[in-house]
């Protein structure tokens, strides 16, 4: 059995959503149990709405919510009754095996890193988000924001864990893994990156190179890595592109009636780019490198991106141990670098 703690409150469409989206997920998997961690009343007053199997879904009630625009920091230390804080120490507890919020992304990362802590050969965990690959599988990226400034060894480690997580997740047996960087030249970017490269080449089965940004959708490689700044901007760039180039087309189809017939001609092209670029596919991006798993599920998701993040990402991680995966070849990893496991996971 699966267990899975959810933090029923967080989020714009909470607790709505997260609920649907859970009950959708035990309909399709007979051996999930998920925990919805909230208050109560609000739970129960959606869940009286709804058909669910009663064995299979417990309410933990929490009296308080770590809202948006709260302290990250402060937030995981005061508010010890919280939604979030209190499916954490389930994860910590082994009464769960995952966690899953569509709440505030700077208390997750606080809290996973306080409640959960690294598994061994991880200095600093990494957010990975599956980004859409136009030629095949989604391009696994990271990190998009958990580790703003990350040193050569920690690109290393984010590059076996994308690695491990393609495997596994993708179920691609080779994935090919490679640096985002300002020009594919091995003697290219920052200091940093060249470093990592050195490292990755010598210790990545399957190491590509370096990437350009151009080419990150094009599935030219299935891992892309960077540090934390980098990746978010590029995340939340890519997201802003995405969404102005749809907006721009449903403003200019309006303006003139040959445009209207036009699309409608092209419906079925517009209909697969939107599914191409829709962030819902996956669910949500998980907190690579901590004791048990995260799940951050982006603050406006529906029901179908929280049914798919369990589905897809959460169920099979579990399954397949995919932490335990990580730990025993960044150990071992740990003990081929120069300086041994204290100089990697300090």
């Amino acid at each position: 059995m699966v267990r899975v703690a959810i933090d029923a409150m967080g989020g714009d469409h909470a607790p709505e959503a997260l609920i649907t989206g859970a009950l959708a997920a035990l309909a399709t998997l007979e051996d999930l149990h998920i925990f919805l961690v909230g208050r109560d009343e609000e739970i129960k007053k959606v869940l009286e709405k709804k058909e669910y199997p009663p064995g299979r879904i417990e309410i933990r009630h929490a009296d308080e919510v770590i809202e948006a625009d709260d302290d990250p920091g402060l937030s995981i230390r005061r508010k010890k009754q919280s939604s979030m804080v209190k499916a954490l120490q389930m994860v910590r507890s082994g009464e769960a095996e995952a966690f899953l919020s569509a709440g505030n992304t700077g208390a997750l990362m606080a809290g996973g890193l306080l409640f959960l802590g690294r598994i061994g050969g991880i200095s600093r965990p990494a957010l990975l988000t599956p980004m859409p690959g136009f030629h095949g599988q989604p391009v696994l990226f990271l990190d998009v924001g958990a580790n703003m400034d990350a040193r050569p060894e920690q690109l290393l480690q984010y590059a076996y864990m994308g690695r491990i997580y393609a495997q596994q997740i993708l179920n691609n047996p080779e994935p090919r893994v490679a640096l985002l960087n300002v020009g594919i030249e091995a003697n290219k970017g920052n200091n940093q990156v060249r470093k990592a490269y050195d490292l990755c080449l010598k210790h990545v089965p399957g190491f590509y190179g370096n990437i350009e940004g151009t080419d990150v959708f094009l599935n030219t490689v299935d891992v892309v890595v960077c540090d934390g700044f980098v990746g978010n901007v590029f995340l939340k760039s890519a997201e802003g592109l995405s969404r102005t180039i749809l907006n721009f087309f449903r403003q200019e189809i309006k303006e003139k009636f040959r445009y209207k017939m036009g699309a409608m001609l092209l419906q079925p092209v517009f209909y697969k780019l939107r599914h191409e670029i829709d962030d819902s596919g996956y669910g949500g991006a998980p907190l690579l490198g901590v004791n048990g798993l995260c799940i951050k599920c982006h603050g406006s998701s529906k029901a179908i991106s929280i049914e798919q993040a369990l589905l897809k990402q959460v169920y099979p991680f579990v399954e397949k141990d995919v932490a335990g995966k990580f730990q025993a070849s960044l150990e071992d990893l740990a003990g081929q670098l120069d300086g041994g496991e204290n100089a990697f996971t300090k």
